[in-house]
Formats: C-alpha cells, sequence, structure tokens
C-alpha cells in the first residue's frame, strides 16, 4: 500500500512540474515575482451592423468602448470590420480586422491593429445548442522596448457556449474562454538573493507560450424582432500576465513580475440584421 500511495505522489509531483513549465515556463528560468490580484470592474457598450449578401455569407460592422478602473474611464475604443461564411449549417467560417485605440498605464492613447480568422462548429441538442469557436489572432502594436513586450502578438481564443433557444425572443447562453499566447518574450538570468538583483541576463526571442487569460460569462440575448436584438451579459475576465523590465539594449533585466487581475466585466450590445 506504502509502494503504491508513493508512486501515486510521485506521479503528481511530476504532473504538477510538467504543468508548471507548460503554463509559467519563465518560473524556470529565472526568479519572479507573483503580485497580488487586484480587482477592476469594467463595462463595454457596443453596435453592430450585420448585412447578408447571399445565403450563408455575410458581412459585419461592429464598434465597441470599455471602460475601466472601476468604471472611472474609458479603457479603450474599437471598430471590428469583418466576413462570415457559413458552407455547412453547424460549421461557420469568420474573417476580420479591428482597429483599436487603447489607453496605457501611463494614460496615453495607443493605437493597435488586430487580423483574426475564427471557426465555429455547433450541435443541437433538443433545444439547446452548443458550439466550439477557435479564434487565432495577430495583434499588432508599436512597442518602446521589444525586449519587454513583442511588437505583434500572436494568440488563440478557445471558447466553449452553450445556449437556449427554446423561446421565442429570449436566448440565455454561457460561456467558458481561454486565451493562449504563443510569443511572449522569453529569458534567462541568474537571480542574486543578496543583492535582489540579476545577473547573465540573456533575451531568448519570443519563444514563450503560456494560458494568460480564463473568461467565464452569463448571459441573455433578447431578439426583439428579426433584424433588431440586444445582448445583455455579465462575465469573469481573469488575466495572468508577464511583465518584464530591462533596459532598453536588452542587456540588463530589472524586474520580472507575473500580475494577476480579476475583471468582473458587466456589457450590452445592440445589434441590427438585414
Amino acid at each position: 500500500m506504502q509502494s503504491r500511495l508513493s508512486s501515486r505522489t510521485r506521479a503528481v509531483r511530476v504532473c504538477l512540474a510538467l504543468s508548471l513549465a507548460l503554463v509559467f515556463p519563465t518560473v524556470l528560468r529565472a526568479q519572479v515575482t507573483v503580485n497580488d490580484m487586484t480587482t477592476d470592474f469594467q463595462g463595454r457598450i457596443s453596435a453592430g451592423v450585420d448585412k447578408k449578401i447571399i445565403k450563408g455569407l455575410h458581412v459585419g460592422l461592429d464598434v465597441e468602448a470599455r471602460m475601466k478602473n472601476n468604471f472611472s474611464q474609458v479603457g479603450r475604443v474599437q471598430a471590428d470590420l469583418n466576413i462570415s461564411y457559413k458552407p455547412l449549417k453547424w460549421l461557420k467560417t469568420s474573417l476580420g480586422y479591428v482597429f483599436m485605440e487603447n489607453r496605457n498605464s501611463s494614460n496615453v492613447w495607443k493605437m493597435r491593429h488586430r487580423l483574426y480568422v475564427d471557426v465555429t462548429g455547433s450541435v443541437d441538442f433538443g433545444l439547446w445548442r452548443l458550439s466550439l469557436k477557435e479564434k487565432l489572432q495577430l495583434t499588432h502594436k508599436d512597442v518602446n522596448n521589444a525586449y519587454q513586450s513583442v511588437p505583434n502578438l500572436l494568440e488563440l481564443k478557445s471558447r466553449l457556449k452553450v445556449s437556449y433557444r427554446g423561446w421565442t425572443h429570449w436566448r440565455p447562453y454561457a460561456f467558458v474562454e481561454l486565451r493562449n499566447c504563443f510569443n511572449d518574450p522569453a529569458c534567462s538570468a541568474t537571480w542574486d538573493s543578496t543583492t535582489s538583483t540579476y545577473s547573465n541576463y540573456q533575451f531568448l526571442g519570443y519563444a514563450d507560450a503560456y494560458i494568460n487569460r480564463l473568461r467565464g460569462a452569463l448571459g441573455v440575448e433578447w431578439k426583439i424582432t428579426r433584424e433588431h436584438s440586444i445582448d445583455f451579459y455579465a462575465m469573469a475576465d481573469y488575466c495572468y500576465e508577464k511583465n518584464i523590465d530591462t533596459n532598453k539594449a536588452g542587456t540588463k533585466l530589472k524586474s520580472l513580475t507575473w500580475d494577476r487581475t480579476l475583471r468582473p466585466v458587466f456589457g450590452i450590445g445592440y445589434n441590427f440584421s438585414f
């Protein structure tokens, strides 16, 4: 019995070590600090239009404003131009471009550009619909220090959603979503606990991959008419993001921290389809 328990214990430890290596790869290369989790209540307001070109082919435009810092200021405004096609009843593909203006921590507005492609598969179980959406996105932004932040961030969002379709005007739903970052800056360094400084810093390229966001949401879509609908939702957005502070020459690592943020989000969106 003790041998069996010992084997199980070793197996659990190996699985835990592998999980940490995959999710927090930089932890294995340098001393890091995990900051206390902060909470930031946010809000989103959006409006969109969807135009049917032919059967299965649609073009859309969505605009959105996002509030942050406990609803005290606008953190982002964006416009999303997209085209979607349903080759099959249960399969939908989309291609889009998003223009964003983001307010950074220094209260300065910065432009970002995003291209994305997604594929959604769905299956019906009576009055319930289950869908899985995989969205690959590439976001370009200007960076002051390429050793701290990647100019072209590649991410994959995976969303599992369930909705109820038994009512004429109301469609409640719930979803969970993971976001994977594929090309964050990676580095190695030696930590001196006596002086609390790093040495032997080396930039390893944009090679760090980890899960940096987990979302869960409850919402309901109100189908006012065939053309008009309003979406109400509440979402919990948990972010786990790495912050690297180096000099611009890329020769010295000053700090390496992980920031944890819980963002309760309340949103409302209007859509016009024709």
